[in-house]
């Protein structure tokens, strides 16, 4: 069931990639290496979901993966484009990863570790 978690985690990473690329490309070309650092940013958002192993609640942990996995893009983007582009690439990092870990949550149902008492 592992595996199918970080699958559907990181093809969910690959799509948000995909969509945040195109809502950055709005406003005009850009280029190559900034579309591949944007979609592998949000795959690697989805990755770090389906292997992550933190017990926390998994909305919460979608959102701490996609801010602290955003940092990096939000530096480089800030250091060209200024500092909204800064800040908007990390609120929606955590917007990508709240995403990311709903969905697969909704897809794979994971079962709740229960601890076994000995009677």
């Amino acid at each position: 069931m592992k595996g199918t978690k970080i699958l559907i985690a990181t093809i969910l990473g690959v799509i948000a990639g995909i969509v945040c690329w195109r809502l950055a490309s709005s406003s005009g070309p850009m280029p190559a290496s900034m579309v591949w650092s944007i979609i592998l940013s949000r795959t690697l958002i989805g990755f770090v979901i389906g292997i992550s192993a933190w017990k926390i609640n998994y909305l919460a942990h979608g959102i701490l993966i996609g801010l602290i996995v955003s940092i990096p893009m939000a530096f480089a983007s800030g250091a060209m484009k200024g500092t909204a582009i800064f800040w908007w690439t990390l609120i929606l990092g955590g917007v990508y990863g709240f995403l990311i870990a709903l969905i697969t949550n909704l897809i794979v149902k994971e079962k709740k570790e229960t601890p076994q008492t000995v009677a």
